[in-house]
């Protein structure tokens, strides 16, 4: 075997076992202009607004039961009953689980606003960039190949 078949067979082998510079296919017809993400801040802003929703009403009504939980528990516990330290324990859980929920509600509604901000101030910065970039166009600004218009003076400068 020659060291070009050899290499050719390498190279095939390689080839199936890795993909580089790509991805898997995908449906062309997933968005209008094949982008793998679309998101309009309209959209966002609407996303946001109901974790904020979500978020003031879960505070408001998440602990709706929560002191009639645990004084029931208390007094069920106080006159003998298991069921009284259950509930009491399933009180504190949901009193967790509704805390986490809170958090992360209101980690959401915070990273949209977040995200929507920052996407805002990028396109900022890229619009100023982009017109920055046009100016040397329109006023013949040298870029630093061609020789400058004004000569240089002879000799060391005192």
């Amino acid at each position: 075997m020659s060291f070009e078949e050899e290499w050719a067979g390498l190279k095939r082998e390689a080839a199936v076992r890795m993909q580089i510079n790509g991805a898997p296919a995908r449906d062309p017809g997933a968005s209008p202009t094949g982008a793998d993400l679309i998101v309009y801040d309209d959209e966002l802003g609407k996303i946001g607004h109901f974790a904020y929703r979500l978020h003031n009403n879960l505070r408001a009504d998440g602990k709706h039961a929560q002191t009639a939980t645990q004084s029931a528990g208390k007094s069920l516990a106080a006159d003998g009953f298991d069921m009284g330290k259950a509930l009491s324990s399933a009180s504190t859980a949901w009193e967790q689980q509704v805390g986490t929920l809170l958090d992360a509600c209101a980690h959401i509604s915070n990273h949209l606003d977040y995200t929507k901000a920052s996407t805002k101030k990028d396109d900022e910065w890229i619009a100023a960039q982009v017109s920055a970039s046009k100016i040397s166009g329109y006023y013949g600004v040298p870029d630093g190949k061609s020789e400058s218009s004004v000569p240089k003076p002879p000799g060391p400068i005192m």
